[in-house]
C-alpha cells in the first residue's frame, strides 16, 4: 500500500537553486514574460537576484539593497527602468519578439 503525502509536507520549491548562469536565467525570464504578469516578473527577478546575491545585484544596478527588495516583492509593479537595470546587473536583457512572424519570403 502506498503512503499518502500531504502537499503541506512537501518541501517548498525554490527556483533560485537552479538559476546559476545567464542562459538559465534568460530561459526562466522568457517563460515568466509569457505570463504577461508584472507582479510575477518582479517576483522572478527577486528570485534571480537572491540566487546571485541581492547586495551584489543592487550595487551593480545602482540602487540600494532595501530599494531592490521593495521593487522586487511579489506584489510590486516595478518601473521599467528598475527592471532594465536589474536585468543588466544579472547579465541578461529583455528582447522583443514578433508574436505573429511574417510568412517566409515576405
Amino acid at each position: 500500500m502506498s503512503r499518502r503525502i500531504k502537499v503541506a509536507d512537501l518541501p517548498k520549491f525554490d527556483a533560485a537553486r537552479y538559476l546559476d548562469n545567464e542562459t538559465t536565467i534568460a530561459a526562466y525570464l522568457t517563460d515568466i514574460l509569457e505570463a504577461n504578469d508584472a507582479a510575477l516578473l518582479a517576483s522572478a527577478l527577486g528570485t534571480i537576484a537572491r540566487a546571485r546575491g541581492m547586495t551584489e545585484i543592487a550595487k551593480s544596478a545602482g540602487i540600494t539593497r532595501e530599494a531592490l527588495y521593495k521593487a522586487l516583492r511579489p506584489d510590486s509593479a516595478p518601473r521599467f527602468d528598475t527592471v532594465n537595470r536589474v536585468c543588466a546587473a544579472l547579465g541578461v536583457r529583455l528582447v522583443a519578439q514578433a508574436v505573429h512572424p511574417a510568412p517566409d519570403g515576405a
